[in-house]
């Protein structure tokens, strides 16, 4: 609001009548003279030599601008994934319905261990349900006791070594006693419709007044199978042991044949097309008298108005604009390890308005490639674009993203596709029900497997030291103290020979064994430790792992053999956890997956051969 006029403001702010604070937020022309709007128009510049010295100073002279692109034109070939193959199994159809992490991870959810029961909050959870069908179907139904008469938990006997593993630890104790005779174990209930058995089969079945429930058991099984994804199939297990990874291949048709894709070391937990290679030596997952399907193979020509990338805070390309404070370059102190902040400063103030957006949306599951792309400029020019990464796969100076290597073969020409896999963004991972830990220990020869994580009979893990710990203490427990003997003596000797010292039990041993065939290679065999129990007149058992992660092949007695170069000298870590994702259709998807990482170096489990040691006086 303007209170007054004022005559001569030169004299008036020279003589600071009107003391106030100014601040300026942009300087531009004002013309004091009425009707003069010539010389504020034409933003006049006072040093255009110094705007010339800074272009020449940065290098702008020896630049070479083109025009703008205005209009794009780009031939785009598509095919989408028609066949999987879980490792060396026999291939199947493409699971659009899945995320592929679930489909390539997924395993049989633990529900016994060295034929010992585990997952007892599994087996209530579908024991629960069970009941919950019957009754919705009829109140009165005599089913549900029927099948507690037959499925129910047992009571474990304390005095029986082979239910040490529920005794030894009281918690799980604790429970299996709650639930004996008084629940209905779901899985053993599952596994026995599921192998085609009928319940009118069992003892007494054929008192029941309404036969065979039909309907209940269809449901019952339905809902399992959609709640946990689980290779049904063992055809669907792609985890390798003897890798401690996974392995599978995926192919999408093409004119000329068939391209698979092979990842042979997944075992990260995010699926992406780094993962996998082009594997020219598989010709085709599909049978040999299948040729292309057509169905699936595109040929598109769209043209499309490129767009200039930017993002919020990026440097003004022109020197006579200004930028606001939101972002402060100089603030960015990268250090020599971090190329990805030396890229994004070097891209910001260097390569800005270089870059062009050309919007393409694909469907998930697609392999694309550019056939061709030609650009007009603001000149009206049209110029015809190859592919940057074209040449040879092996060129170390070729430049290239999101590009998939070819397997195997050298002096071959790069492959130009792009394969979007169906693949999700984010997965909630549990806590992990069993982990190993292996390391090599230099001084006894050979490794270990350290079972850092257990899982007991209730469900929950806990650390396999101490599990390990109070299982040993509950089987010395069961034996009978020895009768007295003669008092200790000043005769009797300081010393004696050991042949063998003890490791803790869950240390697993693995040795190296010379490959089928050779007498160079060699591979990790998993080995037993003998446990020996004080005044225990039995031969000493060879002590057995408690994960289902090293209790590969014991149950059919079958060796367990892992390659020496899947455990470096650092070690690694091999974990199993429950995965939870959301598809692109809403459903939650659960399943049982396996992780590796990195070990933490080499370690020692103190084993020792052929020691003399102090003969301790028994307490």
């Amino acid at each position: 609001m303007i209170l007054n006029q004022i005559d001569n403001i030169k004299a008036v702010v020279s003589e600071f009548v009107f003391p106030t604070v100014m601040m300026w937020n942009r300087i531009e022309g004002r013309p004091r003279a009425r009707k003069d709007f010539d010389r504020a128009l034409k933003a006049e510049v006072r040093d255009p030599l110094w705007m010339l010295t800074k272009q020449w100073q940065m290098g702008e002279f020896e630049g070479d601008d083109a025009g703008s692109p205005v209009l794009a034109k780009v031939r785009m070939d598509t095919s989408m994934l028609t066949r999987y193959q879980a490792d060396s199994r026999l291939p199947q159809d493409f699971p659009q319905e899945l995320a592929l992490e679930a489909q390539v991870e997924q395993k049989f959810l633990p529900f016994s261990l060295d034929k010992q029961k585990i997952s007892l909050d599994l087996r209530l959870l579908m024991g629960r349900r069970w009941k919950q069908i019957l009754a919705a179907a009829d109140p009165a139904n005599p089913y549900y006791a029927f099948t507690l008469k037959h499925f129910a938990f047992r009571l474990p006997d304390p005095t029986k070594p082979e239910d040490a593993y529920i005794c030894a630890h009281p918690d799980a104790w604790q429970q299996a006693m709650s639930v004996a005779g008084r629940m209905v174990d779901g899985a053993e209930l599952y596994f026995y419709l599921k192998a085609g058995k009928q319940l009118i089969d069992l003892p007494d079945g054929g008192l029941l007044a309404g036969g065979e429930p039909s309907g209940a058991i269809s449901s019952y099984l339905e809902w399992f199978e959609q709640l946990f994804l689980q290779p049904l199939d063992p055809a669907d297990n792609a985890w390798m042991p003897s890798h401690l990874e996974y392995q599978f291949a995926c192919s999408a048709p093409q004119p000329q044949g068939e391209k698979v894709y092979s990842a042979q070391e997944y075992y990260h937990g995010h699926l992406d097309w780094y993962n996998l290679d082009v594997d020219p030596s598989i010709e085709t997952l599909n049978d040999a008298n299948v040729g292309p399907d057509e169905t699936v193979l595109g040929k598109t020509v769209k043209t499309m108005l490129p767009t200039p990338v930017m993002f919020d805070g990026m440097p003004n390309t022109r020197w006579w604009a200004f930028e606001n404070n939101r972002v402060n370059y100089s603030y960015i102190k990268p250090n020599t390890q971090e190329l990805s902040k030396l890229l994004f400063l070097e891209f910001g103030l260097v390569y800005a308005n270089d870059w062009f957006l050309i919007p393409y949306e694909l469907p998930v599951g697609t392999l694309a490639e550019i056939k061709g792309m030609a650009v007009t400029n603001v000149f009206g020019e049209n110029i015809w674009i190859d592919a940057s990464g074209r040449g040879g796969d092996e060129d170390w100076d070729r430049w290239n993203m999101f590009s998939i290597n070819v397997k195997g073969k050298v002096n071959v020409p790069a492959d130009l596709t792009m394969l979007l896999l169906p693949s999700v963004p984010k997965i909630q991972e549990g806590q992990p029900i069993e982990e190993v830990t292996f390391i090599r220990d230099e001084m006894a020869n050979m490794v270990w497997g350290i079972e850092t994580r257990i899982p007991l009979f209730s469900g929950s893990s806990v650390a396999g030291s101490g599990a390990a710990a109070q299982y040993r203490a509950y089987l010395q427990g069961l034996i009978p103290p020895p009768a007295p003997g003669p008092a200790p003596s000043e005769t009797d000797a300081k010393i004696r020979y050991e042949v063998m010292n003890e490791v803790p039990e869950n240390w697993i041993p693995f040795i190296p064994a010379h490959l089928e065939n050779s007498i160079h290679e060699t591979q990790l065999q998993r080995a037993a430790m003998p446990r020996f129990l004080k005044n225990d007149p039995a031969k000493p058992l060879k002590i057995r792992p408690r994960t289902t992660l090293l209790q590969e092949g014991l149950a059919k007695r079958e060796a367990y053999f892992i390659h020496e170069e899947e455990i470096p000298r650092a070690g690694a870590q091999v974990y199993q956890s429950y995965q939870r994702s959301r598809w692109r259709d809403g459903r939650v998807m659960v399943w049982f997956g396996t992780r590796k990482t990195t070990g933490r170096g080499e370690g020692s489990s103190g084993l020792a051969f052929d020691r003399i040691v102090e003969n301790r006086k028994p307490e």
